[in-house]
């Protein structure tokens, strides 16, 4: 089973592109769910013990891991592991997977992001850069926040970049989750920040090196933005949820707020769902009723 747990793995990484961590987590998932059932079924697994699963063992498998303390979201997360697993098991050794399939996963209250406010974000960029007595340290941390929040990256995307992305162009070429790659404009004071950045590192920028640098010349670990973000934040007044993600937050919801149209803000965020996209804004019912009233024909037919 954990011959084809490999082989299975291996096609996601093939024709899904699935990213390394993500690859990581679904195994981690897996061998749980496996050790359980033998354990649960007392017997060693092959397809045929996995052909006899019913409801009732996964309800058991579910209710082992409620007990354990793994919350619902992340179960739920679990059981698409299993069901992604179990289907091409199923497929390639010709069982019923029915009951593993049509299990239920627990629901959860999906959590909205929260952005910053306009001069939080502002106040976080500046905050940043004097956390640090080393100014070049300053400057690298105050250059990753700022093109989190002026372009709307991912931390892992962010910290990715490599020495030939500087000077940053007017755009970026991105790739993201599930190996899309999407086009994103990069503002002035991005490349700004970057610039100064750059002028000030005892590191020398060749193209196959990282562009955000560790103390010691290594790429940058994310905790360490999560980390000086957390010390700002506190200067600050600013919640918990004041993270590197919440800057990609930030970054969508103001422009929308300002006018931006929902699909181009979906491209920019690399997003596969429109879905995604909005729970990545924050817009209240004023915001959206003045969108309708502007914008529908019947709405505008009163105004005319």
């Amino acid at each position: 089973m954990r011959d084809a747990l490999d082989r299975w793995l291996t096609q996601r990484r093939a024709l899904d592109n699935a990213a390394e961590a993500t690859v990581t987590a679904y195994r981690a998932d897996l061998l749980g769910f496996l050790a359980f059932l033998v354990g649960h079924l007392g017997e060693g697994l092959g397809p045929a013990a996995m052909g006899r699963l019913s409801t009732s063992d996964m309800r058991a498998w579910m209710a082992h891991e409620r007990a354990r303390g793994v919350q619902a979201r992340s179960l739920a997360r679990q059981l698409s592991a299993v069901k992604g697993f179990v289907a091409w098991l199923a497929d390639r050794d010709g069982f019923d997977a029915t009951p593993v399939l049509t299990t239920r996963a627990p629901r959860f209250q999906r959590r909205l992001p929260r952005p910053l406010a306009r001069d939080a974000a502002r106040a976080m960029i500046d905050t940043v850069e004097v956390q640090s007595q080393t100014s070049w340290i300053g400057a690298r941390d105050a250059a990753v926040v700022t093109v989190l929040y002026g372009c709307g990256l991912r931390i892992s995307e962010a910290l990715g970049l490599n020495g030939d992305a500087s000077p940053l162009p007017d755009v970026l070429r991105i790739t993201g989750k599930g190996g899309r790659e999407r086009v994103v404009p990069v503002i002035g004071p991005a490349r700004d920040a970057v610039a100064a950045y750059v002028a000030l590192a005892p590191f020398e920028m060749t193209a196959d090196e990282p562009l955000f640098r560790g103390t010691r010349g290594g790429r940058l670990n994310p905790r360490a933005i999560a980390k000086v973000m957390e010390n700002a934040r506190m200067q600050l007044g600013l919640p918990a949820t004041a993270t590197p993600h919440a800057m990609r937050h930030s970054f969508a919801t103001h422009l929308l707020e300002a006018g931006g149209d929902l699909r181009a803000i979906q491209e920019l965020l690399g997003h596969a769902s429109l879905a995604t996209t909005q729970g990545y804004t924050s817009v209240d019912t004023a915001r959206l009723m003045e969108v309708y009233d502007n914008a529908h024909p019947l709405a505008r037919r009163g105004k005319d």
